[in-house]
């Protein structure tokens, strides 16, 4: 069995090669030890660089572990290579992507039944940024296409897993009910208001205090 030290230079090996994020299971596999050692290690790598103020840190992202340069870095990196382009995200992209992240999988047309406009172009500048993914087909007439969020989605906003996402409270509803009826300039029916709440998973019988 491979000594701790051994094991760390091991998955800073992996991880630098390989450029990408690389599951758990993998890491342990190429090491010789089980996955809750090698969780373990990883983490103690993780906190080491960054009590460290090293220019690199390890995220984890849904069971994988990636090697990244650190945002604070880039100042310093884009004096020797090209300027990466910067992917904007509008109203209407974080809108539709915040349905995709909450409803997943869910097809186009769903999306654009919640937002109550066409969301071709939405959809697809998610998929090109890399943020949303196909991720099947509905068992449905004309089995149309489900999408749902990639690791780069938990990478951008800093998420482990989706279990991060924060929970809607009532104030986030009707900041989106709101986005919602200024798009389709006219104010929501309170039967209009439950259907949209139904369609993001929202119970509407639970008060603020319970949010």
């Amino acid at each position: 069995m491979m000594a701790i030290k051994e094991l760390e230079a091991a998955i800073e090996s992996i991880l630098f090669a390989l450029g990408e994020s690389v599951e758990l299971e993998r890491i342990a596999g190429a090491g010789d030890h089980d996955e809750e050692t090698v969780r373990n290690v990883i983490r103690n790598m993780m906190t080491r660089y960054d009590e460290e103020n090293r220019g690199i840190h390890i995220i984890e992202m849904d069971g994988a572990f990636q090697l990244c340069t650190k945002p604070e870095m880039y100042e310093y990196l884009i004096k020797v290579a090209h300027i990466p382009k910067k992917h904007v995200l509008t109203e209407v992209l974080l809108e539709t992507l915040s349905i995709v992240a909450y409803k997943q999988p869910i097809t186009r047309i769903e999306i654009e039944k919640i937002r109550g406009v066409s969301s071709d172009h939405a959809v697809s500048k998610l998929v090109e940024y890399g943020l949303i993914q196909e991720v099947g087909r509905m068992d449905a007439p004309g089995r149309p296409m489900m999408f749902g969020t990639t690791e780069e989605f938990l990478r951008y906003f800093k998420y482990e897993s989706l279990d991060d996402l924060p929970i809607l409270n009532q104030e986030t509803i009707e900041d989106f009910k709101a986005e919602v009826e200024q798009e389709l300039g006219f104010e929501l029916s309170r039967g209009e208001e439950s259907d949209l709440e139904a369609e993001l998973g929202i119970d509407s019988t639970v008060t603020d205090d319970e949010t």
